[in-house]
């Protein structure tokens, strides 16, 4: 096993599948013997799972973008210090739902507080560390409502406060993923959402099997 871990992270708009194609990959990687963290954000720990309870809470309608950016980074650095870093230096390969691309998405674009601000905050409260790998799942935001159930208008029953949201921020939130996604090509590999859950699965895999080996992990079966 490498000395040095490897960090995947797994973004894209609510209802595009994220949630499916994590748990087929975690699975993957554990049946090939890789040693394998799921992280998740926000939550991961006792106290990110306080925070996330706030967050996402339906009723909690008057939190200031800022606030919600501050909570989200707040989980983020507890769940580096008490998961993820310590995963990382145990030479494991950590796959995270979400991380700092989508507080940029959601946060610099969605709530219109501009990339830089999060990029600022995130200087802060993770030092230099980011994803080796982000698998950005991306599909039409109409198509990703209608997979989840929702209405354009947004403020489905059941729904969180994040999922509740209109068509026009899921817009503008993908915009954000694309903008990132432009800067950084070479970390961050777009996954076409669409399609059956296995075709997509293909898609994480040729994407993720070649980085790994590349790290030094063995994650071919016979």
């Amino acid at each position: 096993m490498p000395s040095v871990g490897f960090f995947v992270s797994v973004e894209g708009i609510d209802g595009c599948g994220k949630t499916t194609q994590i748990r087929l990959l975690v699975e993957r990687l554990a049946a090939l013997g890789v040693p394998t963290l799921l992280a998740q954000e926000p939550g991961g720990t006792a106290t990110g799972r306080l925070i996330r309870s706030v967050l996402l809470d339906a009723r909690n309608h008057g939190i200031e973008p800022m606030t919600e950016l501050l909570l989200f980074f707040a989980s983020r650095a507890q769940n580096l210090a008490e998961v993820i870093r310590p995963a990382l230096d145990a030479g494991q390969v950590v796959v995270c739902d979400r991380f700092t691309d989508a507080s940029v998405a959601y946060q610099g674009y969605g709530r219109g507080l501009g990339a830089a601000s999060v990029q600022q905050l995130s200087e802060v409260a993770c030092g230099d560390l980011q994803p080796d790998l982000t698998l950005w799942l991306d599909i039409e935001p109409a198509a990703a409502l209608a997979r989840a159930g929702k209405r354009e208008s947004g403020g489905s029953a059941g729904r969180d406060r994040m999922e509740s949201e209109a068509l026009e921020f899921f817009l503008r939130v993908r915009e954000g993923y694309a903008h990132t996604h432009a800067d950084q090509p070479q970390r961050i590999r777009r996954i076409a959402a669409d399609g059956s859950v296995s075709e997509v699965f293909d898609r994480v895999m040729a994407a993720v099997f070649p980085a790994l080996e590349a790290r030094g992990f063995v994650v071919r079966s016979n």
